[in-house]
Parts: structure tokens; C-alpha cells; sequence
């Protein structure tokens, strides 16, 4: 076990000084698209995962905040144990390194994915969104998420420009949709890379501090248009009914099944342009690049809602005939630099 950054060493002053803890094992547990970093230790008294979340960067506080939340609306998340707010770093329960992503196939997808309709009910059903205080899904954080978009995907990955007025309309489409549906706490990257499978109370929820007050179908769309793992459309149509279903009878919705799938279509675009931008940003800024492979899955569930929605028409022509063919070609350059930078080291 040998670690020589200055974050990492702190951590361990913290966990051996503060804590008392005698380390046996120290090995990263997993990064994810911010700048926090997990670490698995184990020590004498159990294993467990500790955050490593740098204070000028990341939120520690909102993350605490959040997983007492959502642990009193009884969704399983990690028990926190120690707190160093200050530096930026929490001791955790450990719910292990095998995530719905790793396991899903088709044997299984429908009952992992019961499982993880228990847990959104949970969430969406016995969370007060009028006493939790967190922050609105409102129309300046929404225009913000579709300009990543723009600004990373259209600008600085592929130099394109988009018509302003093409532009426009495509954001009024989606954010007009988004805010006329019943609001309830939404976790926000609720995908199969952020539920744990588990031998007790699975799914166990992880990645949540950026949770907000907003639109019900956001995390449904979330999980069923997950952009690491794609299904059949019938068989998505079918979870999304069931579910539909069961917040009728909660009597947490009262629409249409009809508009229940147009609210599902466009809040799906708004969070797939969304992450289009985030894994652009991630490339480019992070050198974060196997986000990279997972975008044309996402530009894909675009373009399908964009072909079934007259309004969204003109944008899916721009997207096919030029954002396609530059895609393509940027992503095979880069495969190529790649390859080429492998075979000189």
C-alpha cells in the first residue's frame, strides 16, 4: 500500500490520527465523473469506503444533508460514520463494487429493475418535499443543463453552430415540459452505475448529493433511457407503464398515460443533450475520454423522440445531417490518436 499524493496521505493522517482506525488495506474503490475519489479500507474493526471529496470542488455537506433524506424516506443508502467536513472526507459503509450496470442482462433486468421502482417509489412517495429544503429544478438550472450541450458538444467538440432560433425552440419544448409536471425529490443520476446490487434492502442508492425539488418523470427517464445500457422499446413501454400505474393509484400523478409518455420523451432529451455536454466536458477539460463511447447511444434516444414530434423535427434534420457525419469523423480521429499514441509508448 503505497500512496504518495498530498490528499491521499491526509486521508490516511485522518483515518490512523483522528479516527484510531489501524489500516490493513488501502485501494481505490472507484472515481466518478466529478472530482471525488473513493478508497475501500480495511481495517481491524470492519471494511468500509472512504470519500475523498476536495472542499474547493465538491459538497460534502450536501451530500450528508442529502443521505439523511433520503435514509428517512427509507431508501438504503450509505450510513455515514465519520464526518471531516473540513477537508473534505467521509468514512462510509461499504455497499460493495457491483453495480446494476455490471449485472443486468436480460434474465434479470425485470427484477432488478422492481427492485429499483421500490426504492424511486420510496423516494418520489415519502419524501416532504415542502420540509427537506433542497434546491428547485427551476428554468435557470435547466437552461444551464442544455447550454453544457451547446457550449461543449456543438462548440468545442465538433466547432459547430446551431440557428438561435432552432436553438430556442428546442429549449422552450423542453423546459415548458418539465416544469408542468407534479414536483417531487429527485435524485438525479438515478442509472444503473449508481444502484448497488445487494445480498439486503437492494438496490443500494449511491451518488445522490446533487439531489433537487423537480419533475417526477426525471429519474424514471433516468433509469429506463439509461445512457450506459439501452432496451427494447416495448419492453421499456412496458416498465413505464407499470410504473405509471402504480403513481395513478398513489395519486401522485393524474394525466394521461399519453402525457405521461410525451412528459417521459422530452424530459429524457433535456437530460440526454445534458450529458452529450457533461461527457464532451469530461473529455476535453477532465481528460476523462471513455465517456466518449457512451454518446452515441445517447445522441441516439435524441433523435428518436426528435422523429416523433413534429416540433422537435427541424432540430432532428440538424442532428442527422450535421452533427452526425462530424461526430463520426471526430470520433474515429480520436480512436485513431489513440491507437497511434499506444503503439509509440
Amino acid at each position: 500500500m503505497r500512496h504518495n499524493d498530498l490528499r491521499t496521505l491526509s486521508m490516511l493522517d485522518w483515518l490512523e490520527n483522528d479516527l484510531l482506525l489501524m489500516i490493513n488495506s488501502c485501494e481505490p474503490a472507484s472515481s466518478d465523473a466529478s472530482f471525488r475519489r473513493y478508497f475501500r479500507v480495511k481495517t481491524a474493526e470492519g471494511q468500509y469506503v472512504v470519500m475523498d471529496a476536495p472542499p474547493e470542488k465538491e459538497n460534502t455537506a450536501a451530500f450528508i444533508k442529502v443521505a439523511g433524506i433520503l435514509a428517512h424516506s427509507q431508501v438504503n443508502v450509505p450510513t455515514i460514520f465519520q464526518e471531516n467536513v473540513t477537508d473534505g472526507f467521509l468514512l462510509l459503509e461499504d455497499f460493495g463494487s457491483t453495480c446494476y450496470l455490471d449485472e443486468l442482462n436480460e434474465q434479470n433486468a425485470t427484477q432488478l429493475y422492481q427492485g429499483a421502482f421500490e426504492t424511486l417509489f420510496k423516494l418520489q412517495s415519502l419524501t416532504d418535499i415542502n420540509q427537506c429544503d433542497l434546491p428547485s429544478y427551476d428554468v435557470p438550472l435547466l437552461q444551464r443543463e442544455l447550454t453544457i450541450f451547446h457550449e461543449w458538444f456543438l462548440g468545442q467538440l465538433l466547432d459547430i453552430q446551431i440557428p438561435a432560433s432552432l436553438w430556442e425552440t428546442v429549449c422552450d419544448a423542453l423546459i415548458v415540459s418539465a416544469l408542468e409536471q407534479p414536483k417531487v425529490c429527485v435524485h438525479r443520476d438515478y442509472h444503473s452505475r449508481n444502484l448497488m446490487v445487494l445480498t439486503e434492502d437492494s438496490p443500494g442508492v449511491i451518488d445522490f448529493q446533487d439531489a433537487v425539488i423537480g419533475p417526477i418523470i426525471y429519474d424514471v427517464v433516468s433509469l429506463l433511457k439509461d445512457c450506459y445500457i439501452a432496451w427494447p422499446e416495448p419492453q421499456v413501454e412496458a416498465w413505464l407503464t407499470s410504473y405509471y400505474d402504480r403513481l395513478v393509484q398513489a395519486d401522485l400523478i393524474a394525466c394521461s398515460l399519453a402525457d405521461f409518455k410525451r412528459w417521459f420523451d422530452l424530459m429524457g432529451m433535456q437530460r440526454h443533450l445534458k450529458a452529450i455536454g457533461i461527457f464532451s466536458r469530461l473529455h476535453l477539460r477532465d481528460d476523462k475520454s471513455t465517456y466518449l463511447q457512451d454518446i452515441p447511444r445517447t445522441l441516439h434516444y435524441v433523435m428518436t423522440v426528435c422523429s416523433s414530434y413534429p416540433e422537435l423535427a427541424e432540430f432532428g434534420q440538424f442532428l442527422q445531417n450535421q452533427v452526425l457525419p462530424l461526430l463520426d469523423d471526430t470520433l474515429i480521429l480520436l480512436k485513431n490518436n489513440k491507437i497511434n499514441e499506444a503503439s509509440l509508448s
